[in-house]
């Protein structure tokens, strides 16, 4: 279906009547907008709750044999106001005195959970007047609990084939036996995902509060660009450092049949928002980055022994070390004497006296040295490949900002450049590369 546009809308997006009147405006404005995912309704303000977390407390509470009656009662205002704002004749109370129900006679986690994205969709397919499909007649789990893509596929060939448009929920699908299964949260990304591939679409929207990627991040730097278009490896590379992006499973299908993702802005519709495209699709960037990220609490071993790459099974005794104490490393930039272990924090919790112990028996080196309090800040772009001078630009804000560099890491596929340095210096690194691109 190639002239087919794929719509996710996130919780935000639908989470009281006047959202969904403008999701209807936007749905309305591009007949390609065949297929809808919506998620369940979302915070109103900061104060509110999301339904997806009111579901979970009524099954916890159900769960342990007590009344859940008050914060049932929540759900059901929320979804009635919707409902008759919309002026919609939908029996929404009789659903939802199902669903009460259910949960009262042991209905699982994930029954709960799926249930706002449920709702969500039956009123949204009523409001726009087109077919609803339930996920559970789609979205197909294996008995391990993991995603059966290709029955998936089939289901999606013989269930929209011949529907024009349709509104499916986000979120959830069936085990073969027919129970509910969701996604880990924000699971809708990945229905949206999975429906595009499986339909070919030319384009998957996801439609959120955010115009799209920011170059930096907000609470550091003041009003930074928005990212008009990025590829799906610089994206990995931004998220892997910190920033928050899409679902991370939710790129992979698409990225796999080529299909670009588009996150758009449901309150400012006409803002372009940001384009993920095809890691081989022609971009330029005109000699400038795509994004800065970053994240704090690592510890920095370094490690110096004289002849090390010399010395057979050195890297792996060393590896080993890690291995069995359980602890995965960041980074791990080297020398010709010298190798640098990269680690968060939340990973040592109490493991570093210990690791260093073991790496003094197993590898004899000359020194160690430990940095803790270290920060990393990933600069990622595409354009920095055959641009000159772009790694000078960083170094030289950074040193004009004051912020002395600790370590500096390139992949070889020279789409990022990563430096270390110390904590307290973080958002002013930031904001000092920021402001030189």
């Amino acid at each position: 279906m190639k002239d087919v546009i794929v719509a996710k809308f996130g919780g935000s997006s639908l989470a009281d009547s006047e959202q969904f009147k403008k999701v209807k405006n936007i749905i309305d404005s591009n007949g390609d907008r065949k297929f809808i995912i919506p998620s369940a309704p979302g915070k109103r303000h900061s104060k509110d709750h999301k339904i997806t977390d009111l579901l979970y407390m009524c099954q916890q509470l159900s769960s342990h044999g007590l009344n859940f009656d008050e914060i049932f009662n929540i759900i059901q205002k929320r979804y009635e106001d919707i409902c008759n704002e919309l002026d919609l004749t939908i029996d929404i109370s009789s659903i939802l005195k199902e669903i009460k129900k259910e949960i009262q006679d042991g209905a699982s986690k994930d029954f709960a959970a799926s249930r706002g994205e449920y709702l969500n969709s039956i009123i949204l397919s009523g409001y726009l007047n087109i077919d609803f499909i339930d996920a559970t007649e789609i979205i197909v789990f294996n008995n391990k609990g993991e995603l059966d893509m290709k029955a998936t596929e089939i289901n999606i060939d013989l269930k929209l084939k011949d529907i024009q448009r349709a509104v499916i929920p986000g979120f959830y699908g069936a085990m073969p036996d027919g129970k509910i299964k969701t996604f880990s949260r924000g699971g809708s990304d990945i229905s949206g995902a999975i429906i595009a591939k499986g339909l070919n679409a030319k384009l998957y929207e996801n439609w959120t509060d955010v115009s799209g990627f920011l170059m930096a991040d907000p609470r550091i730097v003041k009003d930074p660009k928005p990212i008009e278009k990025i590829t799906y490896k610089e994206l990995r590379e931004l998220s892997y450092m910190g920033a928050p992006v899409l679902h991370e499973e939710a790129i992979f299908p698409v990225r796999k049949a080529g299909i670009p993702i588009n996150i758009k802005n449901t309150n400012h519709p006409e803002e372009p928002g940001t384009m993920i495209i095809n890691d081989m699709d022609p971009i330029t960037h005109c000699g400038t980055i795509t994004g800065i990220a970053g994240k704090k609490d690592f510890t920095v071993i370094s490690i110096e022994k004289t002849l090390m790459g010399a010395e057979k099974g050195f890297f792996r005794k060393l590896m080993s070390v890690l291995e069995t104490n359980n602890v995965a490393i960041e980074h791990m930039p080297s020398s010709i004497d010298s190798i640098s272990l990269i680690i968060a924090n939340s990973e040592l919790n109490s493991k570093l006296d210990k690791i260093i112990e073991e790496i003094r028996i197993y590898c004899n080196p000359d020194t160690i040295i430990c940095y803790p309090n270290m920060a990393l800040i990933a600069v990622v772009g595409r354009g920095m490949i055959n641009t000159k001078g772009i790694s000078a630009k960083i170094f030289t804000s950074l040193a004009d900002g004051g912020v002395n560099i600790r370590m500096i890491t390139q992949g070889s596929s020279e789409l990022n450049i990563i430096v270390g340095i110390e904590n307290a210096d973080f958002e002013k690194a930031i904001s000092a590369i920021y402001e030189a691109f």
